[in-house]
C-alpha cells in the first residue's frame, strides 16, 4: 500500500479515450462563457443604453468635423423630453425615406425648436416664439428664409445642422417626429485632441 506522500507525487491518471475536441471544450468552456457574456452585455448596452457613432459629413461643422467619433446615449429621453440645443442622432423621417434615404441611415443635427414653438428664419437670424436665438456654435448665418412663423406640431421637433448653409435639415424636409430620435450625443472620444463632453 502506497503512503500518502507517495500518492501525492504520482501523476493524475486521465481517460485516454476522451476525444480531443471534448478535451479542448473542457479546457476552454469557461473562457467561452466569459466571451459570450461580454458579447451579450456589449450588444445589450449598444441596443438600450449607448453606442458609438461616426460623423460622415460636414453638416454639423464647426461643432463636429468629418471623422469625429461620438458616444450617443439612449436613456435620458425616457425620463425627460429633448431640449433646445441637444445634438441628436435620428432615423430619417418618411419624407426623407421617400427621397431614397434608408430607414437605418442615421442623421445628426441640433434641436432648434420644440413641440408648440413657432419658428421663423429671416435676415440670417432664427426666431423662436418671436425671439432671436443666440447661436455661437454655427459656421455662418443662414442664407435662406422662412419668413412666415411656423408652429411645430406636438411630438415633433425642428432640427438644423450647425453648418447652416450645407445641411439637409428641417428647413428643407420639415419636422422630425420624436419616435425617430435614437439618442443624444454626449461625448466625443476621437480625435483625442478634441475629446470632451457636449
Amino acid at each position: 500500500m502506497r503512503s500518502e506522500k507517495e500518492s501525492l507525487n504520482q501523476p493524475i491518471e486521465t481517460n485516454s479515450t476522451t476525444p480531443w475536441w471534448l478535451k479542448i471544450w473542457q479546457e476552454q468552456k469557461e473562457n467561452i462563457k466569459v466571451v459570450a457574456i461580454a458579447l451579450s452585455l456589449s450588444l445589450l448596452i449598444r441596443i438600450l443604453i449607448a453606442e458609438p457613432r461616426y460623423i460622415p459629413s460636414d453638416s454639423m461643422m464647426p461643432t463636429l468635423e468629418v471623422g469625429d467619433r461620438l458616444v450617443i446615449e439612449k436613456v435620458s429621453y425616457n425620463f425627460h423630453p429633448p431640449e433646445t440645443g441637444d445634438i441628436i442622432v435620428f432615423e430619417p423621417p418618411q419624407q426623407l425615406q421617400r427621397y431614397g434615404y434608408a430607414k437605418n441611415q442615421a442623421f445628426i443635427k441640433r434641436i432648434i425648436g420644440l413641440p408648440g414653438d413657432t419658428i421663423r428664419i429671416e435676415g440670417g437670424i432664427v426666431y423662436i416664439n418671436g425671439q432671436p436665438l443666440a447661436e455661437n456654435y454655427i459656421a455662418e448665418t443662414p442664407e435662406y428664409t422662412l419668413p412666415t412663423s411656423i408652429k411645430i406640431p406636438e411630438e415633433q421637433y425642428f432640427v438644423m445642422g450647425d453648418n447652416r448653409n450645407n445641411s439637409n435639415d428641417s428647413h428643407i424636409w420639415g419636422f422630425l417626429p420624436k419616435k425617430n430620435i435614437i439618442g443624444r450625443a454626449i461625448f466625443r472620444f476621437w480625435p483625442y485632441q478634441r475629446i470632451g463632453l457636449f
